[in-house]
């Protein structure tokens, strides 16, 4: 059984696992830093996945997956390689904005996309 109502309660708890990593990897916590990664970007992958009906959510939140991961590998980077990971984690910021780029430079505006769009939001009203 789901404990959140919404999908918007499961995004907020979300933002919780998110926030206590980030506060660890600040506060160099690494132990509880880096136990932190799997939790965080399993529920991401979990939101993407359940988001994959709305091209408009789904686009987003894969661009939230890399974001995490980018985020923990600079995170590793800086924690045991003397920051020296973060060339990589750039890439993953590359391929958050390359996932969004798609989406509003091609996907949106093709007559499919714009159609299950303007559904999802008929739906919301």
């Amino acid at each position: 059984m789901n404990p959140f109502k919404t999908v918007r309660e499961y995004e907020n708890a979300h933002i919780v696992l998110w926030l206590i990593k980030d506060s660890c990897w600040v506060s160099g916590t690494r132990w509880l830093g880096m136990l932190m990664i799997l939790p965080t970007l399993l529920v991401a992958i979990d939101i993407a996945w359940k988001s994959r009906h709305d091209p408009h959510d789904l686009w987003t939140n894969i661009a939230v997956c890399w974001w995490i991961v980018a985020n923990a590998t600079w995170m590793t980077g800086e924690f045991y390689a003397g920051d020296t990971w973060r060339p990589y984690a750039e890439i993953s910021f590359g391929l958050g904005l390359a996932s969004l780029a798609l989406y509003y430079g091609v996907l949106k505006w093709r007559p499919r996309f714009r159609q299950d769009i303007q559904l999802s939001y008929e739906d919301d009203l």
